[in-house]
């Protein structure tokens, strides 16, 4: 058994969470991750053979609990938890949103956030240091039209993240939120492309709005909400705890959407 970290990170097989993943592997922690695509899971692991994986969705307690089974049969503990897993949600007015979809939502990226910690936290006790990371929005610090799913959902993390703080803050395990704004890479330009379809704009004039958003005009990239990540689960950071971190470049805020 590793005497390094190990570190358990959901929606980790693409985008910002992969890319997380590498970094931790990258300074020589113990990563298993989870994930909902399978083959997204075997490339990862193909590129990254030193890491473990489940494929699970976090929606799912069943799916939780074999990633806590094969984490404990691979590693036999854990150190720090990045909740990172998310779904997009539904886009559009309240009225017309689908409950389905909005339930999915919350499914995921609540409800799996819950999930995955009430499993960790026994096993972050034993840890010295241990720390969780939700994965949030700027979302969750400021309302944003058409997307009410993804904002509750986000908001609610928020609200996790120093409920967490103040319970497991007495047994030195830090919880702390991370909110990034639009990530560059495929996951935006999947939203930016439903966008465009619904407002019968093109992608490129929709991608302006969202850079209009922030005032530094420019998408962070995967490597800048690591190096967040990363400060917040080391020893660096060892008084910050109940915080909500923007790696946004200053997101001035939403309403030009509806302009």
């Amino acid at each position: 058994m590793s005497t390094n970290r190990v570190v358990l990170i959901s929606g980790a097989a693409s985008g910002i969470g992969r890319r997380m993943a590498e970094r931790f592997l990258e300074q020589g922690d113990d990563v298993h991750i989870c994930d909902s695509s399978e083959e997204s899971v075997r490339e990862f692991l193909d590129a990254n053979p030193r890491a473990s994986a489940s494929v699970a969705d976090v929606g799912i307690t069943s799916d939780v609990e074999k990633v806590f089974a094969d984490l404990l049969e691979r590693h036999g503990r854990l150190d720090v938890l990045i909740n990172n897993a998310g779904v997009a949600g539904p886009v559009g007015p309240v009225e017309e949103l689908d409950p389905t979809a909005w339930d999915q939502c919350v499914q995921v990226n609540l409800s799996g956030t819950f999930y995955m910690t009430r499993l960790a936290v026994p096993l972050l006790r034993k840890s010295s240091g241990a720390s969780i990371i939700n994965i949030a929005s700027t979302a969750a610090l400021m309302g944003c039209p058409h997307r009410s799913p993804y904002v509750a959902t986000k908001w609610a993390q928020i609200g996790l993240t120093e409920t967490w703080a103040m319970e497991l803050g007495p047994e030195g395990i830090r919880v702390n939120a991370v909110c990034p704004t639009s990530v560059e890479g495929p996951r935006i330009e999947r939203v930016i492309a439903h966008e465009a379809e619904q407002r019968g704009l093109s992608n490129d004039e929709i991608r302006d709005v969202y850079l209009r958003q922030t005032s530094m005009r420019s998408f962070a990239s995967p490597d800048e909400v690591a190096d967040t990540v990363l400060y917040l689960a080391s020893s660096k950071a060892s008084r910050v705890s109940g915080q909500a971190i923007a790696v946004d470049g200053h997101t001035e805020g939403f309403l030009n959407w509806l302009t």
